[in-house]
């Protein structure tokens, strides 16, 4: 089921239950009009440990709930060659603010792409480049058109801790959460802070330096939302 929405798996599965939309409030402890919320559509990505909580109460993993993927068939691809369905997010393009409505899965993309070899079980997420920010990364750049091939964050943050030169992928968001930028950005690590730094022969570009409390300078609030593993570009036909 990775080509339907997670709103409508979370549907399938209620059904799939008995349940009844207070039901499922119930067993998750999210309030009812939220529940509704979710299973109509009309939040796109819930905030904070909801996708856990939900997962948890109807017996899922939160990988199967928002990527429609088992853990479990992931191994057993990883261990057989087998190849895995990875959607398309979205576009990291430095400097450029989008409203979160414009992130809409309901249409997402995929592409089929063996499971990564170092964190198998972790959720693989696809990125289009658009603009020059990383044009200058050593030793191959990451270009406009590119297609970086990653693994989500918070699936692996516990078994591997960052470091200098990493590649990852940055969420940045204002305006109370309304608008944020996805960018690729390699890490530079301090004591008291992190950077994250555009590698470019374009001098418009500048690093995001982060305290440790995960509010930039200027205002804004950061997460690295994807470690970057591969870079692919199919030539035209």
């Amino acid at each position: 089921m990775p080509n339907m929405t997670w709103w409508k798996r979370l549907d399938d599965r209620r059904n799939e239950l008995g349940w009844n939309g207070k039901d499922l409030a119930r067993q998750s402890g999210i309030p009812y009009a939220n529940i509704n919320k979710y299973l109509n559509g009309e939040i796109d990505q819930p905030r904070g440990d909801v996708m856990d909580r939900l997962a948890k109460a109807i017996g899922k993993p939160k990988l199967w709930l928002q990527e429609g993927i088992d853990p479990e068939e992931i191994e057993v691809s990883a261990g057989s060659g087998r190849m895995v369905p990875v959607a398309i997010v979205g576009t990291v393009e430095a400097g450029t603010f989008r409203e979160v409505d414009e992130f809409d899965q309901s249409d997402a993309r995929y592409v089929t792409l063996p499971a990564d070899d170092r964190f198998p079980k972790a959720r693989q997420m696809a990125f289009d480049v658009s603009g020059d920010s990383m044009n200058d990364l050593k030793p191959r750049p990451i270009l406009p058109g590119d297609r970086i091939i990653s693994v989500a964050y918070e699936d692996i943050d516990h078994e591997i801790a960052l470091r200098d030169g990493m590649v990852v992928v940055v969420e940045r968001t204002k305006d109370g959460g309304h608008t944020r930028e996805w960018s690729v950005k390699q890490i530079e690590l301090y004591g008291d802070r992190v950077e994250f730094h555009p590698r470019s022969t374009n001098g418009r570009h500048k690093p995001i330096l982060v305290n440790r409390n995960h509010e930039a300078d200027d205002g804004t609030s950061v997460q690295i939302i994807a470690l970057v593993r591969r870079i692919v570009n199919d030539l035209p036909l």
